[in-house]
């Protein structure tokens, strides 16, 4: 990651003719935020001196305690590229503090930071994260709005003229690398109208940083086509939905800590433990990593979404696989993350748990390595395999119980993220829903 002073970020303002300034943050519910400033304004800017109303924001701050204060994170800066010639607009990543210069508990980017102190503090330098985000397009109609009408009906890995958001993914990913991105790998997926774009991994706060980016660039560049960029995991019944497979190692003095030359499947003993701490608390974070109603329609069996607590190095139906890359490439992936999560909270959680395997040396149970789903339930029971959740409002519950995963998101941030959670499972759970109205109107 880059290291910028303030001397350096008038330079480059200067240099790009930029005019306006973001100050980008991230609410509790991953909702990017931004505050828009004038170059003239960019010093008091650097100087942590730009206030905003914290009680606007969801989850922050009680009214009689909103004014809150922008830190920019220097490092973060980056010219937006297809913004106007007579004027760009840049971006700086903020944090959030209190009046009296204290980080404010409540901010996500901040709570991460807290997590990845705890990580450094037994010995390890680096948590990285590789993110696979997927996304559907749909084409939008002449008021602008978005359809459910796709732009393709094409399928995995394939081409033009079957992949008609070909050009439009091709844009993405110029103006991704032109904002320093490097980009591994952009496809079709699976499902009609539903697309992959994977960058290099970085360490998790950068990461973050740049999967929220990402959905910003994506949204963009996509409206430039015509079309709407969705992230929402399940957008349609009968395909599969969007994942953001979120591939995890540690590094301890610029070596991979999950390697082991001599380890069974070459992983250490850090990996194991890890790993069982991933698996000890899956059913707790499932609600922070997977964080909204749809989510939960999307975790089914025959969808290539993982439902069931389990690991393996070979099969792709458990929650956990072991790519077979080994060296400074060993990592473990997670597969039930979905990108509607908050990156800040989900990793918070996840490094939460893989830290807590570490600390208590717990052991991983034997890897599955044959198709889950199409193991009953008692077989599944025999392999000690329990399901994830299969409800919003059930992941709640299983997070509430969960002392580490609740420390992982702190005081603030748990009970703030609880609240409004529980008000959109109670929102749908009283809803009725187009499809009671098919299966009942005329029955009964």
């Amino acid at each position: 990651m880059a290291k910028y002073t303030k001397e350096d970020i008038t330079r480059f303002a200067e240099e790009e003719n930029v005019k306006f300034i973001r100050l980008q943050f991230t609410d509790i519910l991953g909702t990017i935020k931004n505050v828009e400033i004038p170059i003239s304004q960019l010093e008091k800017a650097m100087d942590n001196k730009m206030m905003f109303d914290g009680s606007s924001i969801e989850g922050f701050v009680r009214i009689e305690e909103s004014d809150m204060y922008l830190f920019p994170d220097l490092d973060t800066w980056v010219v937006f590229p297809w913004t106007a010639e007579k004027g760009k607009v840049a971006r700086l990543i903020c944090d959030i503090y209190n009046p009296d210069g204290t980080p404010f508990e409540g901010d996500p980017r901040n709570n991460l930071k807290r997590v990845l102190k705890e990580m450094e503090e037994l010995g390890f330098t680096d948590f990285n994260l590789g993110p696979e985000p997927e996304f559907f397009l749909f084409k939008l109609d002449e008021k602008g709005e978005p359809t459910l009408e796709l732009n393709d009906n094409g399928g995995y890995f394939d081409l033009a003229p079957t992949d008609l958001g070909e050009n439009c993914r091709r844009d993405i990913v110029l103006e991704l690398e032109e904002m320093g991105f490097e980009i591994e790998a952009s496809h079709h997926e699976v499902a009609p109208g539903q697309h992959e774009i994977d960058f290099k991994y970085a360490s998790a706060l950068k990461a973050c940083d740049d999967i929220q980016t990402f959905k910003l660039v994506v949204k963009t560049i996509a409206r430039k086509h015509g079309l709407h960029a969705t992230f929402m995991p399940k957008p349609l019944f009968g395909v599969n939905g969007s994942g953001m497979h979120a591939n995890l190692s540690l590094f301890k003095g610029g070596q991979n800590a999950f390697f082991d030359e001599n380890g069974d499947l070459q992983l250490s003993d850090t990996a194991r433990q890890f790993l069982a701490g991933i698996i000890k608390h899956a059913t707790s974070f499932t609600a922070v990593t997977n964080p909204t109603v749809n989510s939960y329609k999307r975790l089914v069996p025959g969808y290539e979404a993982p439902c069931y607590v389990a690991w393996s190095a070979r099969n792709r139906s458990p929650l956990i696989r072991i790519p077979s890359s080994r060296g400074m490439s060993t990592r473990v992936e997670v597969r039930s993350v979905d990108p509607a999560a908050n990156p800040y909270l989900a990793m918070a959680v996840l490094l939460a748990a893989g830290l807590d395997g570490i600390k208590n040396s717990l052991q991983a149970p034997a890897p599955i390595d044959r198709n889950i789903y199409v193991m009953d339930k008692k077989e599944r029971e025999e392999a000690g395999i329990v399901d994830l959740p299969a409800t919003l409002f059930a992941a709640l519950e299983e997070l509430k119980k969960d002392e580490v995963m609740t420390g992982a998101l702190g005081a603030h941030i748990f009970e703030h993220f609880v609240e409004a959670k529980e008000i959109e499972w109670d929102m749908f759970r009283t809803q009725v829903h187009p499809w009671e109205r098919e299966q009942y109107l005329q029955m009964y």
